[in-house]
């Protein structure tokens, strides 16, 4: 192969990285190796390296498809290729066979369904190719149906789980999970009944994914998914600008895309850190795996129907972090209340979001390494899993902050912190219409696409 001067932003990123880890290498150095690591046809200036690494955050935040482009080119109909590349991923998470010609049908349909008319591609081979490329996806082939787990799954995979783990390191075992969160939801019963089934509508929730490791040594940077790339609550400012890791679509849901750019990113941490871990996962339609690069970071799926078991995030760490929120939500409230304001549980976006982050820097290396224990992965295990000391303490706050608010009908606590739709999995699969929804930007919805 032809040696080429030209870089990914992929390789650009790797060279910010290589810096990292080496920071007294000199800038000519720098150019030295990157010319020998991805065999570029001459080294580059210092001028160029220099502007790489002034712009390693920019680089840090693009997604997969724009890490794999050498220059940031505007794919032609970024709405389409969105809502398809999202499809396949469900796809690949059912297990489903796909042909290129089935891709390519099911690309008509949505062109149809997006209303692109005339501006309809003709979509080769060749075109199919590229979608392949830019989204990492290998060429079509057809694979065997999965091997669903059994609905007692958990007691017979049990001994293989622990087996998994025996190999890793407390600190290097890692659990993610995500959830919803209705940041304004008022602890009145019927208000809040009333809120949830409109929540759609409503527009009130962010979905949150979290990740930490089994010591609590790390706790990951939380991705914050909203609504809006841009809130009216940001003043115009991203939500990076902000000090978030935020990511929007229309219905504030995690997708196979976003998925797939938070693991890489995971995994790039973990090479520099030079640290090999294991990324415990429920079998969500998002998490599809397959075709990703990954170097540091080794996927274990938990088989179907056990999550709600075994999963440390479901073992009481999301319960943790809600309680934190709430707590800061309801004092709100009561300072609102007595300076007589009219709604006083409404708060805008990114006030719920410093409200989320600092809720989730609250909680205890105790009470994260209590709830992996509880789920019974490790020897060292507690047989119930009781609220701690420190949570109790949190509830009856809770508990008093609601009592001092003009509630007709107060919700329980427990009703506070897990209402029923917000237990709802913040990504489960994805129907076609709302893939076309999560797909379409601003500016067509503005109708000037």
């Amino acid at each position: 192969m032809k040696p080429s001067s030209s870089k990914s932003n992929d390789q650009k990123l790797k060279i910010c990285h290589h810096k990292a880890t080496n920071p007294s290498i000199k800038q000519s150095a720098l150019a030295n190796w990157a010319m020998q690591e991805f065999k570029l046809s001459k080294v580059p200036t210092q001028g160029t390296i220099s502007n790489i690494l002034a712009k390693r955050q920019q680089y840090e935040n693009m997604d997969s498809t724009e890490l794999t482009s050498k220059r940031q080119r505007a794919v032609k109909h970024p709405e389409l290729d969105n809502v398809l590349a999202n499809w396949v991923l469900q796809c690949q998470a059912r297990r489903v066979a796909l042909s290129g010609d089935l891709i390519k049908e099911k690309t008509r349909q949505f062109a149809k369904q997006l209303e692109l008319g005339e501006r309809t591609p003709e979509f080769s081979n060749g075109w199919l190719a590229k979608f392949n490329i830019r989204h990492g996806f290998k060429a079509q082939k057809s694979y065997g149906e999965s091997g669903s787990a059994d609905l007692d799954a958990i007691d017979r995979n049990m001994p293989t789980i622990k087996e998994k783990l025996q190999s890793y390191s407390v600190q290097d075992i890692y659990n993610m999970d995500k959830t919803r969160l209705f940041y304004r939801m008022a602890p009145n019963g019927t208000i809040a009944r009333h809120q949830i089934e409109g929540s759609k509508k409503d527009k009130t929730c962010l979905t949150f994914v979290f990740a930490a490791n089994a010591d609590e040594s790390h706790k990951m940077e939380p991705l914050i998914i909203g609504h809006a790339q841009r809130s009216r609550a940001f003043n115009r400012k991203s939500g990076q600008q902000l000090g978030f890791y935020y990511r929007s679509n229309a219905k504030a849901w995690m997708t196979g895309l976003i998925f797939r750019e938070w693991l890489q990113k995971m995994d790039q941490q973990m090479q520099d850190a030079n640290r090999k871990v294991l990324l415990l996962l429920d079998n969500a339609p998002s998490h599809v795996v397959r075709d990703l690069p990954l170097t540091n970071v080794q996927v274990f799926l938990f088989p179907a129907n056990t999550t709600s078991k075994i999963q440390p995030m479901d073992a009481g760490i999301i319960a943790a972090f809600k309680r934190r929120y709430r707590r800061f939500q309801l004092q709100d409230a009561i300072d609102r209340n007595e300076q007589q304001k009219a709604d006083i549980y409404k708060v805008d976006q990114l006030i719920a979001m410093k409200w989320a982050k600092a809720a989730w820097n609250d909680i205890s290396r105790k009470t994260i390494a209590n709830c992996f224990k509880h789920t019974g992965l490790f020897e060292r295990e507690t047989q119930k899993n009781e609220v701690g000391s420190e949570e109790q303490d949190i509830e009856n706050e809770l508990k008093d902050a609601i009592n001092q608010l003009p509630i007709s009908r107060p919700m329980s606590v427990h009703e506070l912190i897990n209402p029923e739709k917000e237990q709802q999995v913040a990504h489960d699969e994805i129907s076609d219409e709302d893939l076309i929804k999560l797909s379409v930007s601003r500016s067509r919805r503005r109708g000037r696409w």
